[in-house]
């Protein structure tokens, strides 16, 4: 599965139409990690281990709602969902700490009946 470039309306939707989705949110500001990290989280999504998560991304320097988020961190930053719920939110700078946060949402057992 491919990443898909999206804005803040296009972000409630995803969450809300996909079990498990994994967001990007980056900054246009010259952000060098952001560019280290692009390569690694384009191949995070074709990875047979991720199957059943949608991947996305939002520029911040686009999006309020994104902005917002950007003001309490630095990017970028990553947002694991399940069922429409933020699971974790944070700042990563390698693609190790990429990886480890993926894992948790694959391996993030849903609430039954929601």
């Amino acid at each position: 599965m491919r990443v898909t470039e999206t804005n803040d309306a296009g972000l409630r939707t995803l969450i809300h139409d996909h079990m498990k989705v994994f967001a990007k949110f980056t900054s246009a500001r010259d952000c060098e990690v952001c560019e280290l990290l692009s390569p690694h989280f384009e191949h995070f999504s074709d990875d047979a281990a991720y199957e059943g998560i949608r991947f996305i991304r939002l520029d911040c320097d686009q999006n309020p709602v994104a902005r917002k988020l950007m003001n309490e961190r630095v990017a970028p930053f990553f947002v694991s969902y399940c069922q429409g719920r933020m699971l974790e939110c944070d700042t990563r700078t390698t693609d190790a700490e990429v990886r480890a946060q993926l894992d948790r949402l694959r391996d993030y057992l849903p609430m039954p009946g929601v």
